[in-house]
Order: structure tokens, then sequence, then C-alpha cells
């Protein structure tokens, strides 16, 4: 136990953690989330006269005999957020609770669309099953409508898939660009890049289709092929806070040599992406791992809620389009309802969460011949428990 302890301090010492923070992280117990606030530098020193004083970030007070401050409900929030030695259900309560309070209550008196209408960019020959595990996963998360814009040979393909998504197959066509612009004041999120694949033509629509999306501010999810079209352009996206990448590590790896022309430094993944963040402007970005590491440039969260040991292809589909709804509630919510945290942050622990119940669920049942639909099967009872209990 004094060895984590350690490894925890100088873990964040050397992001420049305030004193009383650090202290706070040691008294705890386990969450499934860590959630760091990496914009305060100051450090506490402790008084010659006196015992007790003012923290010069965030003015609580601090007791230096115990080295606990005393808690506004905001900070007691952020504490109930840092990583902690064991298991707490009442900390894991009240991570979750900013998950449930974006999540719009179900209600006779709304229509068809008003709980979300999503966008998915995405599906070409090759690649027909990501855009449908990202639209139907979309659907089974809570979202009215799901539309899936793929090329026309994918089309009827991914139309046999399931009835309930609406195919577009206009991503080849010449005008691709100004027939999804017609439908973006229609659409709350955009996913885009599940099942894109790499060819320049469908690559060059993707871009228009990202330079339409922040004209309209829409919350935009950028997965698989549509990050690697980041890597070839990062300016696509720079400085447009509503966008949210979600990198596997081969992907993430690629993005970060070009923008900073060095190796990640797999000892401090938790900086690295803080970092990328903070180059690309302060958007959102999601390293999906063994622990996904979430981080909008000031916070960094952890996310390490129990999967399982399968990795099937089509989970981080699932993810993008599970996202993509809960990006456009928590941004309808607005910080307000997020007790000032970025929405977008919230949305992505919510998503990453979710996506790891479903696994473990999934992988309860089936083991290893597990597979991403058995996965989507799980969402509604994994949503329910994780969000509704």
């Amino acid at each position: 136990m004094k060895r984590r302890g350690l490894e925890l301090r100088t873990r964040i010492d050397k992001w420049n953690m305030p004193k009383s923070c650090v202290d706070v992280a040691n008294t705890g117990t386990d969450v499934s989330c860590s959630f760091f606030n990496l914009t305060q530098r100051s450090q506490c020193r402790s008084p010659s006269s006196s015992q007790n004083a003012k923290h010069p970030s965030c003015g609580e007070n601090i007791n230096y005999n115990t080295m606990a401050p005393t808690l506004s409900p905001m900070i007691a929030l952020e504490k109930s957020l840092l990583p902690y030695k064991g298991p707490s259900v009442k900390n894991m309560e009240n991570i979750f609770q900013l998950v449930r309070n974006v999540i719009p209550p179900l209600t006779t008196k709304k229509h068809k669309g008003q709980d979300g209408r999503i966008g998915i960019v995405g599906g070409c020959q090759d690649y027909t099953g990501a855009p449908y595990f990202a639209g139907i996963a979309a659907l089974k998360v809570g979202a009215d409508l799901s539309h899936v814009f793929c090329t026309k040979d994918a089309a009827p393909v991914i139309k046999s898939y399931s009835p309930e998504l609406i195919v577009h197959p206009v991503l080849d066509s010449p005008d691709a660009v100004n027939e999804v612009e017609k439908w973006l004041p229609r659409l709350h999120a955009i996913v885009l890049g599940p099942g894109l694949g790499r060819d320049d033509a469908l690559l060059e629509n993707a871009k228009g289709i990202i330079e339409k999306t922040k004209d309209r501010g829409i919350p935009l999810i950028i997965d698989a092929d549509g990050i690697w079209l980041i890597s070839l352009q990062p300016s696509l996206i720079q400085d447009y806070q509503k966008a949210i990448l979600t990198p596997n590590c081969m992907e993430f790896k690629r993005l970060y040599e070009v923008m900073f022309n060095t190796s990640v430094d797999s000892s401090d993944l938790h900086g690295c992406v803080l970092k990328l963040s903070q180059a690309l402007g302060n958007l959102t970005i999601v390293l999906k791992g063994e622990k996904d590491v979430i981080s909008d440039g000031e916070k960094v969260i952890v996310c390490s809620h129990e999967g399982s040991r399968r990795r099937c292809g089509g989970q981080g589909d699932l993810l993008s389009g599970s996202l993509g709804v809960l990006a456009h509630w928590a941004f309808l919510a607005g910080p307000e309802k997020t007790n000032g945290q970025n929405p977008f942050l919230v949305a992505a622990f919510g998503a990453c969460s979710l996506t790891r119940q479903c696994n473990n669920q999934a992988f309860q049942k089936y083991g290893r011949s597990m597979t991403t639909t058995d996965m989507i099967a799980e969402v509604g009872i994994a949503f329910g428990k994780l969000f509704e209990t």
C-alpha cells in the first residue's frame, strides 16, 4: 500500500498538481474513473506560523496537520473523481451521476427525433459492418433516428442488416458533400469514419463533410479511417472543441508522431493524451486501450470499468455510435448538468463505460466466441445497470 501511494504521489507531482489534491488522492478508495484537473499549477506550502491556511488555487481551508482540505460540494465532487486505493460504491455513484444527469427522461410528450438524430458517415464496398454497428448502437442507446451516409455499392448490404437504419447511398457521388449537407440541419451529431476506407475520393468528400459539420457547430465524433484522414491533415479539426477523436493505440501513435515528430512515451500516456489534445486546440481525445484515457487538454479521465479479455472487431464502432448520442445529450444539457465539467468528457466516459459493460456481459455468456453482435444485444441491459439504477 505504501508503494502504491508513492507511485501515485510521484505521478501526480509530475503533473504539478496542488499539494492538497495529492493528499486527497491518497485518502480515498478506488473507482473506475480517475479525474485530474491539470490546469492548476500552484503548490500549497505549509505556513510557518499556522497549521491552517487557504489553498492558493481554490481558496479551500487546509489543515496542514492532516493535509485534508475542508471541501465545498464542487471540490467534494472533484475528490470523488480522483484515483483511490479500494472500491467505493458511493464514489462510483458520484461519477456515473454526471452521465445520468445528461440523459433525457423518457416521456409521452416528445415526438420522434427529439432524443437524437445521428448521422454516420462511412461504409464502402469492403467495410459495411462498421457503419452498421455504429448506427445500430446509437439507436440502442436511445437515439430516435440513425442515418448512414455510405457508398452506392455498400448501401444495399447495410440496408439488409437492419430495417431500422436510414441509408443514403451518396458518399461516392460527385455531389456527396452537398447531399450530406442537406441533412445536417436535421442531425444532432455526426460520427465520421466507421467503414470509410482510404480511397482518395472518399477521403476528399469526408473533408468537405467535416467542414460543413463544423460550420453548423454540430458535435463530431471521428473514428477509424476518419482519424487516418486527420493524421494526413490535422488542420481539418484544429480548434474545433466539439470534436471527439477516438483512436486506438496505433491510430494515436500515428497522429501523435505527425503532430510532434516524436514517439509516444508509453510510460506517460496521460501526459501524451493531454499534450495532443492541447496541440489540436483542446478538443476531446479518447485513447482506447486496457484503460481508456480521455482528455480535453485541461483534465484527464481514466476509465477502467471492467470489461473482458476478449477483443473482437467492431467494439470501437459500438463506442463511437453510442458516443454520438451521449455527446448530443451532454451538449444539449450543458455544464450546469455536469457540475461544470466539460460535457464531452462526461459523454466520453459514459460511452467508454457502456462499451466495457456490454463487453463484460456478452463475455459472461459467450466467452471466447463473443462478437460485437453479442455486445450490441447487451446495450439495453448494460445501459440500465450503469445509468438507470
